[in-house]
């Protein structure tokens, strides 16, 4: 797999060690893949691009030594390519699948990676204790923007940012959660937009302006079935 030339492709340079890391994570992902139902990508090509390099698209917007949560974490993504790539994060994964954290756990032991945990727990149970203490929250879950900002905002301190991994929908979607953006009290900073193998990926980055009511998120599965 050509990492180096595919990466640098998007102005991001990788080292052999990281190329060594990332290629450690293919094969495990490959050969854990049945075992834990992670991930309907396989081939090596398409999960350097829809995976690897997808993850570590926003790595300049995210400054040095920030705490990072990534709610839903699957199979790992992006949080363990962004890890990989900047080993000065603090990354906490949160998945509600035993399953999958226990791959998780597994990935991060083989990798030799170090400040990054994987914890089973709902976002709606995990921010007790952690309410605004992260600079970032990253989702790249397939759901509403305005149930995965009830989520994700929670958790940040005021003026900490959501990076949030969408596609060509997004401003259907931004148009639909303005009574979140609202009531969660956060704007809208910027749209990433990134193109690879014919895919249009946009990465919503909004920051928080104010104290979240503690309220939010509203337990019961709420945040889905009665969005913002």
């Amino acid at each position: 797999m050509d990492i180096k030339k595919i990466f640098s492709n998007f102005n991001i340079a990788v080292s052999d060690e990281q190329i060594g890391q990332f290629e450690k994570f293919y094969k495990l992902l490959v050969e854990e893949n049945e075992k834990y139902n992670l991930t309907a990508i396989t081939e090596e090509n398409e999960v350097v691009y829809k995976h690897f390099l997808d993850s570590v698209l926003p790595i300049n917007e995210i400054l040095p030594n920030a705490k990072l949560i990534d709610i839903g974490s699957g199979a790992g993504f992006p949080s363990v390519p962004l890890k990989i790539m900047r080993p000065d994060l603090q990354i906490t994964m949160v998945d509600s699948l035993n399953k999958r954290v226990n791959f998780l756990n597994m990935t991060i032991s083989k990798l030799g990676l170090s400040k990054i945990e994987a914890v089973h727990a709902r976002a709606e149970e995990y921010i007790k204790g952690k309410r605004e203490f992260y600079d970032y929250a990253v989702a790249r879950a397939v759901a509403p923007l305005n149930t995965l900002l009830e989520y994700l905002v929670p958790y940040l301190k005021i003026d900490g940012r959501c990076l949030i991994y969408k596609s060509q929908k997004l401003d259907e979607e931004i148009e639909m959660a303005k009574n979140a953006f609202k009531t969660l009290s956060v704007k809208v900073v910027k749209v990433l937009e990134f193109e690879y193998l014919g895919i249009t990926r946009k990465i919503l980055v909004v920051e928080k302006t104010e104290k979240t009511n503690e309220k939010y998120p509203r337990e019961k599965n709420l945040p889905k079935l009665k969005p913002l």
